[in-house]
This record gives C-alpha cells, sequence and structure tokens, in this order.
C-alpha cells in the first residue's frame, strides 16, 4: 500500500486497536493468476510480538481449498469521508477522500480437526455475541458437528502490518478544522468517524 510518510499510523498498537474496531475484513489471494477475496470476520490476537488472525471459511467457497500455506493480505478498512475543496483556503485545489486503511500480510494455516473449529467458533462467539454461548452449548451435538463440518477454519501470522491514516495531515490548521467542522455536522456515520478521527490526531 501507498503510505507517504505523514500519512502513516503513529504505532502498531493503533493499527491492531483499527483491527479490532473493524475486524469485518476482505482476505485476498491469488488463484492461477486471478485475485480472489472474501469478507469474513476475523479475530485479532497478540502473542508477544506476533499478530495472529483467525477465522473461517463456509467449505463451499473454493478459495478455502486454495490457501493451506500461501501468502494472503488481510485487508481492514471501514470509515471514509468525501473532502470537498470548499473547505480549503484556495481555490486551486480539488476533491480527495479521507480514510483509514490496514494492510496485514501473511502465510495462511489450515487448522484442522474439529478440536480446533471448536476453539475458533467459542473465540468468535466470545467476540462477537458472548452471551449466545450457553444457546450454542445447549446444540445437540450432531448439530454442532454438521456445522463444524461445512467450515474451513485458519490462522494467519502477520509478518507485515501496513497502515494508512489519510487525514488531511498536509493541510493548514484552518483547513483541518473546516473539515471536522464538516464532517461533524453530517448525518453520516462514516463521515462523523473520520471527523472523531481527525481530532483525535490534532490532539496528541
Amino acid at each position: 500500500m501507498y503510505i507517504p510518510a505523514f500519512n502513516k499510523f503513529p504505532n502498531q498498537q493503533e493499527a491492531i486497536g483499527f483491527m479490532h474496531a473493524y475486524s469485518f475484513a476482505t482476505i485476498v489471494s491469488v488463484t492461477d493468476g486471478l485475485p480472489v477475496a472474501t469478507h469474513l470476520p476475523f479475530i485479532i490476537k497478540q502473542e508477544g510480538d506476533k499478530v495472529i488472525l483467525t477465522s473461517h471459511f463456509a467449505k463451499a467457497n473454493p478459495q478455502a481449498h486454495e490457501l493451506g500455506g500461501k501468502k494472503v493480505l488481510v485487508i481492514f478498512t471501514e470509515p471514509h469521508a468525501y473532502i470537498s475543496p470548499k473547505n480549503y483556503e484556495k481555490e486551486l485545489n480539488v476533491p480527495t477522500w479521507n480514510y483509514l486503511a490496514v494492510h496485514a500480510y501473511g502465510i495462511c494455516k489450515i487448522l484442522e480437526g474439529e478440536a480446533n473449529k471448536v476453539a475458533v467458533l467459542k473465540e468468535m462467539i466470545q467476540s462477537f455475541e458472548s452471551n449466545y454461548q450457553q444457546q450454542w452449548d445447549n446444540l445437540p451435538h450432531d448439530y454442532k458437528s454438521k456445522m463444524m463440518n461445512g467450515i474451513v477454519a485458519f490462522e494467519i501470522e502477520v509478518d507485515d502490518l501496513q497502515a494508512k491514516a489519510k487525514l488531511s495531515q498536509n493541510r493548514s490548521t484552518i483547513e483541518q478544522e473546516n473539515i471536522i467542522e464538516q464532517l461533524d455536522q453530517s448525518n453520516d456515520s462514516s463521515e462523523k468517524a473520520i471527523a472523531a478521527y481527525m481530532k483525535n490526531l490534532k490532539n496528541k
């Protein structure tokens, strides 16, 4: 990902925090020279200096059977906002977009066996709806086994984490304030989120 120096995330922990906040991501791989992508929820864990991403595919998804031992890219991105040149001090300007994105690269490891699938599903339940755990536990074993037989669980140990926050860092203080004010007044949640990220950046 192209990242000018002034658009880099301050540190890895903030990038990981962003991944947690926007954990429904896109996993991209290449098969026979063609890019293939699937949209999945991810569990993001830190084990010492390592960042581990975990999720599962539907077994019927062809991409699930192409990834074992292969390098993949997982893209985390969500809030974005159109930035009008009316916010700038000079007329000689053009529109742009503000956004945040994290690209995580690593080798995909398929987690074989029912025990591994159970562990992955438990992590996902605890992360996304812990109150569902009791209902899941009370489901018939044969039903759960059938469900687990229909998925392919996997994990990725991240070996390259690229994070970009394009938040008008190259604009003047007045222009940044104009943009924040405009986005803050919007009814769009994504635009409000960008305004919040811009405020947070200014307060550091």
